[in-house]
Formats: C-alpha cells, sequence, structure tokens
C-alpha cells in the first residue's frame, strides 16, 4: 500500500498547480466537533510518514 500511495502522490505532484486534484490540497476543512474518538490522519501525514519510513523528502524525483 506505501509503493501504490507514494507512486500516486508522485504523479499528483508532477500536475499543475490548476488541476483540480491539486486545488485539493489548499482546502482547509474545518473540524467539526466528532465527539470522543481519535481524529482521522489526513493524506498528508500519512503521506510524510510513508515519505520519512524510506527515508525521501518531496522534492526527491524517483524514476518509475
Amino acid at each position: 500500500m506505501r509503493e501504490t500511495r507514494l507512486r500516486w502522490f508522485g504523479r499528483v505532484k508532477r500536475r499543475s498547480l490548476s488541476t483540480p486534484v491539486r486545488r485539493c490540497e489548499t482546502i482547509n476543512l474545518s473540524e467539526g466537533r466528532s465527539g470522543r474518538v481519535r481524529p482521522k490522519k489526513s493524506l498528508n501525514e500519512v503521506i510524510r510518514y510513508d515519505l520519512n519510513y524510506i527515508r525521501l523528502t518531496e522534492d526527491m524525483e524517483i524514476s518509475d
């Protein structure tokens, strides 16, 4: 799953900032009251963890 997520992340990052998938990165979702449950991880947190796990940074280029 990690490999698939990072492959998708790389494809999204190569797209221009005006495409809908890139505009979704900047949307701020309001934090509503969800009760006493653990907050869900955002996609950015998961990608950051995956990149850290394999010791890469966002600006590195990965060849397919």
